[in-house]
């Protein structure tokens, strides 16, 4: 307990700071004056608070896509301090190393100065400087001349971090193409979304709703908090776990939050289906789950019980190598601590290809703990009000920020999966679930079917650090005719554009504002620090300009952000006044219990009740109840590639960034220390990866523990790169990336299952 009275002590102290601050300011500037015209008089450089009047703005940080609310401090024209700001609910007063590390990055000198339009061969890296105007009248040129040819859905736009809104939505569907999304999504989050969607028809969204304030019982599966560093996730878990709740964590390592656990399930890597079936079994077998909630709120129970009779302990402990008993015993904790206890539904839920249905199997068991819409369990997120800027109908339907399509216009069927992005005239709509899915995308721009992707534009993404099998990208990248890329670095694929548009990065600019689906859904807004340096510009601006070339200025009315801020946030009776004002966040009210509802139904399913049986994928022959389906073992001599994050460093965007490079600048490979000893390694070798194909990366420093099974090894996503625009990355430790030849695309939700892949270590020559 005195870690979390310690911890909201420190929290309130910085509430009052923050609120009292201004009252000492005029003694404090004077006292200021004083000592920095002393020091100067020393001879000696004041502090920077002492340089001259200091300048507060508010924001949300893009060091992570996570956006916690942040207070910039700035002198002069130079940012100069970090915090969080204390009254947004995601930071609240406190920021991770990558938070604090944000000045690092923008005064990174490797950073992207000025528009460059490739000279060389596509790949060799070779460019010139060029003009904003001549840039956006040649790019605008050629993105008409392949809709001319091909369609404008023969543009593809892929989009990760906070400012994509500008291209992978407003300018996509304007444009009309439906092949526009983030990859993240495929490659993280669409199996937990899918199952949430087919489950309870509630969405999980960007922050997962677990009510950690009164939860009891805290059910990891693959989740690496500490590890995957999200702010307020790491807050909540230490508070939850300081208040003494219990926590369970399935994992082949010993995870930094698996040391925090009070059962450890080492489990064996591709097993964890059967592992939450006889969990299922357990709790039905033993009558533990809650049948009261149970029979309100659910479908299926019957089929469920009838489906899991035979999947008992003895059965999983067979194929998981886990003790039954400790599986029993697990089960028993969950029911104990009922409904305040939950499996977090996680970010990185692509794994195997068979995804959806193990998240359908976590969620089923959270609903027979009666956890969703119950204190302590799952809340309900609820999006924020905010009207969007009005504009005409799109030619895009299915995406979010109340964009619809012309009324009265046909709409093809939307194609399985989570996001349905299609065109108002039906015209060429399948396969476009994979918009947000890279490897369908591939596809068409390598054999033209079933129609050809010309032309593509990615914004943020870091393609051959992020992609599974990038040999495949790069083979796409060739057979295209444009290539458009916008960013703060000059990341590797960097050198494959034919135009390269250096964006000011999130301290430099407006941009879209932040509406949060929370507990207590949010606003936050994004208010520049210091003007763009070098000749870089913001997002939206160039999303505008370009729009503006190529006919869509009825869809870019605004003269400026300011006026398509402000007139966004006067449906809340606001403006970017009054939210300077409000410190940067307006929190509004939310309904995260079932008792909010006054007896309607919160799940948006048909029936309004949660599916335990789907029938949706039983008549798509994809399996109402979920099935444990074995994954290939390992050959002899290889290890299976598990992956996870490093805690200072986000994907592979952080490990340039100087003053995050010199905490952590390489990734080291984890593999079992028997294993090691039996294949002479030691711990600190340097040794290469090699997959089945023969694909090598490295080398990579060797982390020999007793911390993980002997069946697999472990890396540090994000590092490897090859890029020679970054002088602290380039080069440095092992790509996970670069050894995922293979992947399998999940039949339900088309996320990319990358732990199939094996790989062997090869000691450095």
């Amino acid at each position: 307990m005195a870690r979390v009275e310690l911890q909201i002590t420190r929290r309130n102290f910085l509430k009052t700071a923050f609120a009292g601050g201004g009252g000492m300011a005029l003694a404090g500037r004077e006292i200021g004056r004083a000592v920095a015209n002393g020091l100067t008089k020393l001879g000696t450089p004041p502090a920077w608070f002492h340089q001259g009047e200091i300048k507060t703005t508010y924001n949300y940080c893009d060091m992570c896509p996570w956006k916690c609310g942040i207070v910039v401090q700035t002198v002069g024209d130079r940012v100069r301090k970090i915090d969080g700001n204390p009254l947004d609910p995601k930071s609240r007063g406190m920021l991770c190393a990558r938070g604090q590390g944000g000045v690092s990055f923008v005064y990174d000198p490797d950073r992207l100065r000025a528009p460059m339009v490739r000279t060389g061969e596509r790949g060799a890296g070779k460019f010139q400087e060029i003009t904003w105007n001549d840039a956006f009248d040649q790019i605008a040129e050629k993105l008409q001349a392949v809709a001319a040819q091909y369609g404008p859905e023969s543009v593809a736009i892929l989009g990760h971090t906070t400012g994509d809104f500008w291209f992978t939505d407003y300018f996509a569907q304007a444009w009309g193409t439906p092949n526009a999304g983030k990859p993240s999504a495929t490659l993280c989050t669409s199996p937990r979304d899918e199952a949430a969607l087919l489950t309870t028809g509630v969405a999980i969204g960007g922050h997962e709703p677990m009510d950690w304030d009164a939860m009891r019982c805290i059910v990891l599966m693959g989740s690496h908090i500490g590890e995957d560093t999200r702010n307020t996730v790491m807050q909540d878990f230490m508070n939850a776990w300081g208040n003494g709740a219990k926590v369970i964590v399935i994992d082949p390592r010993f995870s930094s939050a698996a040391a925090k656990a009070d059962y450890w399930l080492p489990i064996k890597p591709g097993t964890d289906t059967a592992l939450l079936l006889a969990w299922i079994n357990v709790l039905i077998a033993e009558n533990l789950y809650n049948r009261e909630y149970v029979e309100q709120w659910t479908e299926g129970f019957e089929q469920l019980a009838a489906h899991v009779q035979e999947f008992t302990p003895e059965w999983a402990a067979a194929i998981t190598e886990l003790d039954p008993e400790l599986i029993r015993t697990t089960a028993r904790v969950i029911a104990e601590a009922a409904p305040a206890a939950a499996i977090m539904p996680g970010r990185h839920t692509t794994w195997y290809g068979n995804d959806t249905q193990r998240m359908r199997a976590a969620y089923i068991i959270n609903t027979l703990a009666g956890a969703w819409g119950n204190e302590g369990g799952l809340y309900f997120n609820k999006s924020p009000y905010l009207e969007a800027y009005p504009h005409p109908p799109f030619a895009i339907t299915g995406s979010a920020g109340g964009c619809s399509a012309e009324p009265g216009a046909e709409t093809a069927e939307l194609p399985a999966g989570p996001s349905g992005k299609i065109r108002a005239d039906g015209a060429r709509t399948k396969f476009l679930r994979g918009a947000t899915a890279i490897q369908e995308l591939i596809e068409p721009m390598i054999t033209g079917e079933p129609y050809p992707i010309k032309a593509l534009i990615v914004y943020g993404v870091n393609l051959l650090n992020s992609i599974p099998n990038p040999e495949r990208t790069l083979e796409a990248l060739k057979k295209l005719d444009l290539v458009v890329v916008i960013d703060v670095l000059p990341q590797e694929h960097v050198a494959w554009a034919d135009y390269v548009l250096p964006e000011a990065s999130y301290l430099e600019r407006y941009d879209e504002l932040s509406a949060v689906a929370y507990k207590t859904p949010f606003i936050q807004v994004r208010e520049p620090a210091i003007a763009p340096m070098y000749d870089t510009k913001p997002g939206w601006w160039m999303a505008r300009e370009l729009g503006m070339r190529v006919g869509l200025e009825k869809y870019f009315a605004w003269e400026t952000i300011e006026e398509y801020l402000n007139t966004r946030l006067m449906s809340i009776g606001s403006n970017l006044e009054k939210m300077h004002e409000a410190k940067g966040v307006v929190i509004q009210k939310g309904k995260p219990y079932l008792a909010d509802f006054n007896g309607a139904s919160p799940f948006g399913t048909p029936s309004g009740k949660i599916q335990l049986f789907s029938d949706e994928l039983a008549v798509a022959k994809l399996g109402g109840l979920p099935e444990y389906e074995p994954t290939a073992e390992p050959p002899e001599g290889y290890f299976r590639l598990t992956y996870g994050r490093q805690p200072v460093h986000t994907f592979a965007k952080t490990q340039n960034t100087p003053v995050l490079n010199e905490i952590t600048p390489e990734n080291e490979v984890w593999i079992n220390e028997d294993v090691a000893n039996g294949l002479g390694i030691r711990h600190g070798d340097r040794v290469w990866l090699e997959n089945e194909a023969g694909t090598r990366t490295g080398p990579v420093k060797v982390k020999s523990t007793q911390r993980i099974r002997p069946d697999l090894v472990f890396l540090a996503h994000g590092f490897g790169s090859v890029a020679p625009g970054l002088s602290r990355a380039n080069g440095k430790g092992a790509s996970d990336a670069r050894l995922m030849s293979q992947y399998k695309l999940d039949p339900i939700s088309g996320g990319a299952g990358m732990r199939i892949n094996f790989v062997r270590l090869v000691k450095e020559a």
